[in-house]
């Protein structure tokens, strides 16, 4: 088995970029006598997936009861027997906490143990390649879409760190809405050598014009961030860049969190409109945050620290006010209650699957409207130091 795993990487190694699920499969058909072998993938709306070795076929809805969709949700390996006797093993294609999709392998007979681990640890191997060869062709991402995306969500989905990701000491996740054609609404994350930081962007206007006001804040928080900048020369040297370029005319309500991964303790400057709550057992309260001026509004703007302490349980949500202040049809503001209902009905459900099921509730408060404005949801599960790794 070792032998056989250790030429199926390989194989995945030497492929083209855009060519690396058909050599899995001729991997698998020669050391696995495997009769079919599929990579699929989550939309960009994390509503379905489909094949990337045939675009137009799907493995099912994500809300709905499949093999395909336990495989994703559970993040465990999933047996389905079809016809003629095989059986098809379908394993996550997860790397680092991004969770791209699953993987379909289809034997002529039910696969033992061993087998099964072989084909989850080549899963593993697959989605890191796939997450690799993404920034070499499109084709992966043409499996993703599944209508075109406005040129505003072109550059906010290619801005993106990711949709999660994993650590000992928490697991993290994000999502933007309206997923194909998002404007300003972003977030941002670094996981570096004991502290996780992140940044959540509810940006001003639509379109095109809101997606380069948020691609110049972030790109700004990076470059500050990345020369080993604290939170508050993150905001000042972002805020200073959008005041002399837009001179206080354009200004974007951003708020800026890190957390020490080592006592949770977390920093925070919000400079803005985004809110963080917390679900602590079944509990929903507001992080109280003194709130800055927006990044962008005025020259040489100073901004100041909060601090609060994350402990080993408790679950963080920011949402941007397209999430909170949703208000379809004059009813009552989604935040007031049916946000803290629906966060609460996400305690049993691990960060990655939260996200959604906030999303769908959004949707579903506005009914048969389309969303007015952005929305992007981030969900921070906090373990603590030695916490339990999830895959």
């Amino acid at each position: 088995m070792p032998d056989a795993l250790a030429a199926m990487s390989r194989a995945l190694r030497e492929a083209p970029p855009d060519q690396v699920v058909e050599a899995v499969d001729r991997a698998l058909r020669s050391e696995l006598a495997a009769v079919r072998v599929d990579a699929f993938l989550a939309d960009y709306r994390i509503s379905g997936l489909w094949s990337v070795l045939d675009p137009e076929a799907s493995a099912g809805s994500l809300t709905g009861q499949s093999a395909s969709q336990r495989c994703f949700s559970s993040q465990q390996p999933v047996r389905e027997p079809s016809d003629g006797g095989c059986c098809r093993v379908w394993v996550p294609l997860t790397t680092r906490g991004e969770r791209l999709g699953v993987f379909l392998v289809e034997l002529a007979v039910s696969p033992d143990d061993p087998t099964v681990e072989l084909i989850v640890d080549l899963g593993v191997d697959l989605a890191t390649t796939l997450r690799a060869a993404d920034r070499e062709t499109d084709r992966y991402r043409r499996t993703r879409r599944r209508e075109r995306l406005s040129m505003a969500a072109e550059m906010q989905w290619d801005l993106l760190p990711g949709r999660s990701v994993t650590h000992e000491a928490f697991l993290l996740a994000g999502q933007l809405e309206p997923a194909y054609s998002v404007g300003g609404d972003h977030f941002d994350w670094s996981v570096d050598p004991g502290r996780l930081t992140l940044t959540v962007l509810n940006g001003a206007g639509t379109g095109l014009s809101a997606a380069m006001l948020t691609a110049l804040t972030v790109n700004a928080i990076r470059n500050a961030r990345r020369s080993g900048g604290g939170l508050v020369e993150q905001a000042e040297l972002a805020s200073d860049t959008l005041f002399y370029q837009h001179r206080g005319k354009r200004h974007v309500a951003t708020l800026l969190l890190s957390v020490d991964t080592g006592t949770g303790r977390a920093r925070a400057v919000d400079a803005g409109s985004p809110r963080v709550l917390r679900l602590r057992g079944t509990t929903v309260e507001r992080i109280d945050l003194e709130q800055q001026l927006p990044l962008g509004m005025f020259a040489e703007t100073r901004y100041t620290v909060q601090e609060f302490d994350v402990l080993p349980g408790d679950r963080l949500f920011v949402v941007s006010d397209g999430v909170y202040d949703a208000q379809p049809g004059g009813q009552e503001a989604y935040g007031e209650r049916a946000m803290a209902r629906a966060m609460r009905s996400t305690r049993l459900q691990p960060a990655t699957e939260a996200v959604g099921t906030v999303m769908r509730e959004l949707f579903a408060y506005h009914a048969d409207t389309d969303l007015r404005d952005d929305a992007v949801v981030v969900c921070l599960d906090w373990c603590g130091p030695g916490g339990r790794r999830e895959r």
